[in-house]
């Protein structure tokens, strides 16, 4: 297997990680793999905020929900969705943008682009050797993260990505089955053949859990899509994010 394919599908979330800083020429090489990335209309709506400050880190932690790897990593980027830079050329040349800046499609635009960059960025980083985790936990007090990271209007994190030398290694997750995510000319819509191909993987998923914690997780995937399904989460973000100047219109 081409390597490139070996090391994307031998992904794996990192969440234990050595003590040993990232050095500056790796955050530069993981940067720059993101804005190789590719972006829609050249527009590049998009910024990353790398956290080095122990302190801020530590409090990143606490408002993703007390996630100790967030503060404890070899360094800790923040993926935003990012107008501002665009307000400020519209301004430049004497433009009202504001309709457009506020529009759905530049606010899509906006976290496309950010998501795109983020997962070249953690390719680069396990090609280097390092392990990587997302975070969204971040959304959970967005305000407060907003403040400590003094985000402008038009300027809004979206996740983390916490990366590091990895201190373990987990065994890699089952995906849904592939007839699930890849569709043919039409959208599948046979109940019957996912809800069968659904009771295969739970079984897989069952014995994933079963071997990773010695028997005492039997969790299946649609048990826990079920809990998430019935409980609001960030119920604020809607008011939040226009609020930020996106997705007014």
């Amino acid at each position: 297997m081409d390597k490139l394919i070996e090391l994307i599908q031998n992904h794996r979330s990192i969440r234990k990680f050595e003590e040993k800083l990232l050095s500056d020429e790796q955050i530069q090489t993981i940067v720059k793999s993101a804005q190789a990335a590719s972006t829609s209309s050249y527009v590049q709506a998009y910024s990353i905020i790398g956290v080095k400050d122990k302190q801020k880190k530590e409090k990143l932690a606490g408002l993703a929900g007390g996630q100790d790897y967030v503060a404890n990593n070899g360094h800790f980027f923040v993926f935003c969705a990012d107008l501002y830079r665009h307000q400020l050329i519209a301004e430049n040349y004497e433009q009202d943008s504001k309709e457009i800046l506020q529009s759905t499609e530049k606010f899509m635009v906006a976290v496309i682009d950010a998501t795109l960059a983020a997962q070249n960025a953690v390719l680069a980083a396990e090609a280097m050797g390092l392990g990587a985790v997302y975070i969204g936990g971040l959304r959970n007090q967005l305000a407060d993260v907003c403040e400590l990271l003094k985000t402008p209007n038009y300027v809004l994190p979206l996740f983390g990505v916490a990366v590091g030398y990895p201190a373990q290694s987990p065994d890699k997750k089952q995906r849904l089955p592939l007839q699930h995510v890849y569709h043919e000319d039409e959208y599948t819509q046979d109940k019957t053949a996912y809800y069968e191909q659904l009771k295969e993987y739970d079984k897989e998923i069952a014995a994933y859990y079963e071997k990773r914690t010695n028997g005492k997780r039997s969790d299946t995937w649609t048990g826990q899509m079920a809990g998430l399904l019935s409980r609001p989460t960030r119920m604020y973000m809607k008011d939040f994010v226009e609020g930020k100047g996106f997705n007014k219109k």
